[in-house]
């Protein structure tokens, strides 16, 4: 199914500061994100667009991608946390709490993260809410990856407000994909189906992680 190339492979020490990251995302589903903003990039020249950037951990990957192929990897992230790692959540973690302000900031981590891959210059933070950025951006993109809020209200916006500016044949990504509701949310699964009702195709399916392309005519 997959034509993203196989020989794609960020450098051992880029591989190695994202496997020592902050973050959720399994290596296997990391280097099929590295391989398709690598194609995507290079097929495109456009930048490529992460939604939902945490600590950085699959911001390394992008910023990877970015350098090999002469782009710049573009973040939005508000860095307050989503909704499941607030207080009392599964996925909080009271070290990412400024003390000063009592709530989560996710913003030193990710710069850290960045600095330590030495991968700072490749990289383009967007602090805000995905839509209110979408809404004032005006470029092109190669690829478009949707992690951020797992609501139906935030995955859906997250497709509307940056879908649009996906270059034809640019990449669609969509993590934490779950056909079945035992395995997690469904927000993800049911953007991915809308896409591909909307013209996008498959491309290639890794854990959760599921790539699609948007058609040549835009």
């Amino acid at each position: 199914m997959s034509d993203l190339p196989q020989t794609a492979h960020p450098r051992p020490e880029v591989l190695a500061a994202f496997e020592g990251a902050t973050g959720f995302m399994p290596v296997d589903e990391g280097l099929a994100l590295y391989a398709a903003a690598v194609t995507a990039a290079r097929r495109t020249g456009l930048p490529v667009l992460e939604i939902g950037t945490y600590c950085g951990r699959s911001a390394i990957l992008l910023a990877e991608a970015a350098r090999e192929t002469g782009t710049v990897a573009l973040t939005v992230d508000h860095h307050r946390g989503s909704e499941e790692q607030q207080p009392g959540w599964e996925y909080h973690d009271p070290t990412l709490v400024d003390p000063e302000v009592g709530r989560m900031d996710t913003l030193p981590r990710f710069r850290r993260t960045l600095h330590a891959a030495g991968l700072e210059d490749h990289v383009i933070a967007l602090v805000g809410r995905s839509p209110r950025i979408a809404a004032v951006w005006g470029g092109g993109l190669a690829l478009v990856f949707i992690d951020g809020g797992h609501t139906d209200e935030h995955a859906t916006a997250d497709y509307e407000g940056w879908a649009p500016h996906l270059a034809p044949e640019g990449l669609l990504v969509v993590h934490d994909v779950f056909p079945d509701p035992a395995d997690g949310g469904q927000a993800p699964y049911r953007v991915y189906l809308r896409a591909l009702a909307e013209g996008f195709e498959e491309v290639s399916v890794t854990g959760s992680l599921r790539v699609l392309r948007r058609a040549a005519t835009g």
